[in-house]
């Protein structure tokens, strides 16, 4: 019998009890050591001018601030103290975030980028600059221990841009770099600090007394709406070396006999990634991926996963050789994509391997929300997938395992519905079913199984689009919970 939304509900949160229950008191699959415990964090978006009692119910990309332009009328929906779905994160969202963070007691936090707000026909150099630094500031103050950031499209001006250096145009993006090189060397330490400085917002780390390095790679400038990369007609195989410098890290790492998690924005796999560099970081991931512990990034929204493979015309278990995994949004801007959330992980201390990955949440639709969030486990990924693929108790989530898992979606139609349940993370779940073009289902599994953007199934629309892709289109992924891009941003200068 087909249960309605609110026992759908009630039902997730029973298992939540008991999720939760067993995500504080057991740890099944650590003989003899206590893992580890890890934080992610992404896509805050924090908009500083938020404005209690501004319009909740605007036509712009973001509401709940004053706009010059707004006639000054009484608001229809007026915003909130802790943010609604139509608008990005107010400072007290994000700081409800990260005291619940240092309660949960990390050994250290990874965050995957994007703090600038969605305003971006507005946004200038001297906004992103206090921006960055306000939370910078607002990290520092509120978690006690190492943090490791990347940085996010958002995080520059115009959205989106970040310039390559070349004898031909100035790299304007250096305030970026330059700004975080100050604000994360108190995390990162003096040596990262200057490689962020000198190679364009990418550095490689040590986590104080472990075998593990973090390396943070600006994957912008992969990024197909990156314009700077279109300023010249000869290839540019590596757009302000990133790709050395990452070979460079992970040659360090391999040398020294460390594991590396490598952390950045956008994932390899989506269909804004230009083709050429995610191949070529394949390639690289092919060549280290004994040292290549874990991958970590955000940009979506969404709680995903992305899956390499040696060999992507066979794709199986035994040929998977890497996971992405991929950070929920803080901010609660649009429905689809879900309630502010952030991701724990159970970390083994000997291989940094993944053990687990938990989502925590707080709904928005709650009464006491606009008092004070409350932050709860929604699902953790070993307790509910495990048993569907018959993961043993020592066992990692291993690249194998999550491909087993896509296996698991393809059979069995409930399992697929679920995992397309919790994307949302309780917000308006948008239907994902197969139909006779195998549309929405065929093409997110196929998705799952493309940690490099050529193999992904997305269909973009020929040229360049002005508009918004629907979150109902397939291929729109990329775009739907990302927020305003350069499209989106030239769309509003000029009225298109």
């Amino acid at each position: 019998m087909a249960r309605s939304a609110g026992e759908r509900w009630a039902r997730i949160r029973t298992l939540t009890a008991v999720q939760e229950y067993m995500w504080y008191t057991i740890s099944p699959y650590t003989p003899g050591r206590t893992p580890m415990r890890v934080a992610h964090l992404s896509d805050v978006h924090i908009d500083r001018m938020y404005t209690v009692g501004a319009e909740a119910n605007c036509t712009k990309s973001i509401c709940c601030r004053d706009f010059d332009d707004s006639p000054p009328t009484p608001p229809t929906v007026p915003a909130l103290p802790n943010g609604n779905s139509h608008c990005d994160s107010p400072t007290s969202l994000a700081d409800s975030m990260l005291e619940e963070i240092e309660r949960l007691n990390p050994r250290f936090s990874i965050f995957t980028g994007d703090v600038v707000e969605g305003a971006t026909w507005l946004v200038d150099q001297a906004e992103v600059t206090t921006d960055l630094q306000a939370f910078d500031a607002q990290m520092a103050a509120k978690l006690s221990a190492p943090i490791f950031p990347s940085l996010g499209n958002h995080d520059s001006a115009p959205v989106n841009a970040f310039a390559r250096i070349s004898s031909h145009a100035m790299n304007d993006s250096q305030f970026v770099f330059d700004t975080q090189s100050a604000g994360w060397e108190q995390w990162i330490k003096p040596a990262a600090a200057f490689e962020v400085k000198h190679h364009s917002g990418s550095y490689s780390a040590r986590v104080p007394g472990l075998g593990l390095r973090i390396v943070a790679v600006n994957t912008q400038y992969w990024y197909k709406q990156n314009f700077w990369l279109y300023d010249s007609d000869a290839f540019q195989p590596d757009p302000n070396g990133v790709l050395a410098f990452l070979i460079d890290a992970l040659q360090a790492a391999e040398d020294a006999g460390d594991r590396a998690w490598i952390i950045g924005h956008i994932p390899l796999g989506k269909e804004d990634t230009m083709i050429d560099q995610s191949n070529y970081f394949d390639q690289v991931l092919q060549r280290y991926r004994n040292t290549i512990a874990g991958m970590l990034f955000g940009h979506s929204h969404k709680d995903q996963f992305e899956i390499a493979y040696a060999n992507y015309s066979a794709q199986t278990a035994e040929n998977a050789v890497g996971v992405a995994l991929i950070g929920p949004a803080l901010t609660p801007t649009s429905s689809d994509c879900g309630n502010p959330a952030f991701k724990f992980y159970d970390i083994d201390p000997d291989t940094f391997e993944v053990m687990d990955a938990s989502v925590f949440f707080t709904n928005i639709s709650e009464p006491g929300f606009q008092i004070r969030p409350t932050w709860n486990l929604y699902y953790s990924a070993r307790t509910t997938y495990g048993p569907l693929v018959g993961l043993p108790p020592n066992e990692p989530l291993s690249p194998a395992f999550w491909h087993n898992l896509t296996e698991v979606f393809v059979a069995n139609e409930t399992a697929f519905q679920m995992f397309n349940t919790f994307i949302s993370r309780g917000g308006a779940v948008t239907p994902c079913t197969g139909g006779d073009a195998g549309e929405c289902k065929n093409t997110t599994i196929c998705d799952m199984r493309a940690f490099r953007s050529e193999n992904n199934c997305d269909t973009p629309a020929e040229g360049f689009s002005l508009r918004r892709r629907g979150v109902d289109q397939i291929g729109s992924d990329a775009d739907a919970c990302e927020g305003t891009g350069l499209a989106q941003m030239f769309s509003r200068m000029f009225g298109v």
